[in-house]
């Protein structure tokens, strides 16, 4: 019989609510569920504050100018934006994350990093903490996306590994292989014009980005090079 590794060390989630505003409209209009569903409005200069993964099944994405997303999915049901209403779901979801620990930080209304290192607040498994705060939240009538690891940049990139409703676990000492092969892009902190100056040069993957010589690393990110090159191995500065 095979056992759960035993967790050794630093463990973070980073929880990522999906289609955050999209979703809490299909759950308070049910006959929306399964429809594209786009949070804007579709008039004048608008851009889309958020669409249902319906919607972006037509390429609809978030901050996209509204006319352009109508062209993109003119059938898409167009709801405006109820931030009291968001607030009292993400509160909800935050009393989930305080029953299992009090170190929470929350990023934005829809995402967080919790730490449940193993000793510190919790002797629970971090991966079946994710999986129970996931049905904590699927009981308030949406989803969520976490990523499990041992650094905030490799959560996080885990959470939106694999959406909707996603677990990604990269256990300890699988940080750099999991990290290896994905676009340099992926890096929180790369934007496309870095991303550009390094693919430019023939560094392509994160694996290509930590492999590279310190000189080179600065000639190219400058100031950043050290802290990139070292979350793209995985480890947080």
């Amino acid at each position: 019989m095979n056992e759960t590794p035993t967790w050794n060390g630093r463990a973070i989630l980073h929880v990522d609510m999906d289609a955050f505003f999209a979703a809490v409209e299909q759950l308070d209009h049910p006959e929306w569920r399964g429809l594209p569903v786009i949070i804007g409005s579709p008039e004048g200069r608008g851009v889309v504050s958020t669409a249902s993964y319906e919607a972006r099944r037509f390429g609809v994405k978030s901050a996209m100018p509204s006319v352009r997303a109508k062209r993109l999915c003119p059938g898409a049901i167009w709801a405006p934006p109820r931030f009291k209403r968001y607030h009292e779901i993400s509160g909800a979801v935050l009393s989930i994350f305080a029953d299992v620990t009090p170190l929470v930080q929350q990023v934005s209304i829809d995402e967080a990093y919790l730490d449940v290192t193993p000793g510190a607040h919790s002797t629970c498994d971090p991966p079946g903490m994710a999986r129970d705060i996931q049905l904590a939240v699927a009981d308030l009538g949406v989803t969520c996306s976490i990523g499990v690891s041992t650094s905030k940049t490799v959560a996080k990139i885990g959470s939106d590994f694999t959406k909707p409703n996603g677990l990604t676990i990269v256990r300890p000492g699988e940080e750099a292989a999991f990290l290896a092969p994905l676009p340099v892009g992926t890096l929180p902190g790369v934007g496309p014009r870095t991303a550009g100056s390094l693919t430019s040069r023939g560094i392509f993957t994160l694996g290509d980005l930590a492999a590279l010589d310190i000189t080179t690393a600065r000639q190219i990110l400058g100031t950043s090079a050290d802290t990139l090159m070292a979350r793209a191995a995985g480890v947080d500065l």
